[in-house]
């Protein structure tokens, strides 16, 4: 799991946390919008509005870039953020109670491959993300289409909107290195992990309702199958 001189705190052997470093945990934020842009009459005013809105709509998704250092209140707001499409493993992000570099500043952090959602607190003061896709605020109260099987080095699915509560199975997975955990918010610290195992052969979770995220790493593809 390295990257750029820095990797995700943690472990990988056990039942333990990967990427996990802060206590810090709490209620997940949607306050991350946006604020609009332009009006209904603009996307009226001549023939294209269509493409100008939904080009207008991209960029209002795209909420920063994938590189760089981020103040929280300044450059970008507090709330939950994803990137997605990630698949070489590179893609690292960090939140800190200061810009200082030093390890005492570290509250979260991860590599990541597929997807991560990642929530900013108001009392962070910086985010940092290395070789990801671009971000883009959440709304989390919006619903999906839930699916009822994922990827198993996708990331994080959001349980309601990504994927579907109920029992998965996984199965083939070797040496250990299927990772999977069960989530109360996109804070990534300890308070947040429900649940999670590290698997060879095969592994069977039982994903709640009552559950906001499902993270999932270096197994094979989970089938719902109650």
């Amino acid at each position: 799991m390295g990257m750029k001189g820095k990797v995700a705190l943690g472990a990988v052997v056990g039942i333990v946390v990967i990427g996990a470093v802060s206590a810090n945990a709490g209620d997940d934020s949607s306050d991350s919008t946006s604020s609009d842009k332009g009006s209904s009459a603009s996307a009226q005013a001549k023939p294209g509005g269509e493409k100008e809105t939904a080009r207008a709509a991209e960029e209002k998704k795209a909420a920063f870039e994938g590189d760089g250092d981020f103040q929280v209140g300044a450059d970008i707001k507090p709330g939950t953020y994803r990137t997605s499409g990630n698949d070489d493993g590179m893609c690292y992000w960090e939140r800190a109670k200061d810009s200082s570099g030093e390890m005492d500043s570290l509250l979260a952090n991860d590599n990541v491959t597929g997807t991560s959602y990642v929530t900013v607190k108001a009392s962070d003061k910086l985010f940092k993300s290395s070789d990801c896709n671009d971000w883009e605020a959440v709304d989390t109260k919006a619903k999906g289409s839930p699916a009822a099987s994922m990827a198993g080095d996708g990331g994080m699915f959001r349980v309601g909107a990504d994927i579907a509560p109920g029992t998965y199975k996984s199965t083939g997975n070797k040496d250990d290195m299927c990772y999977w955990e069960r989530a109360k918010d996109a804070e990534h610290g300890l308070d947040s992990i429900i649940a999670n195992d590290n698997v060879t052969g095969s592994a069977v979770v039982t994903i709640s309702a009552s559950d906001t995220y499902f993270k999932t790493s270096g197994c094979t593809d989970w089938k719902k199958t109650g």
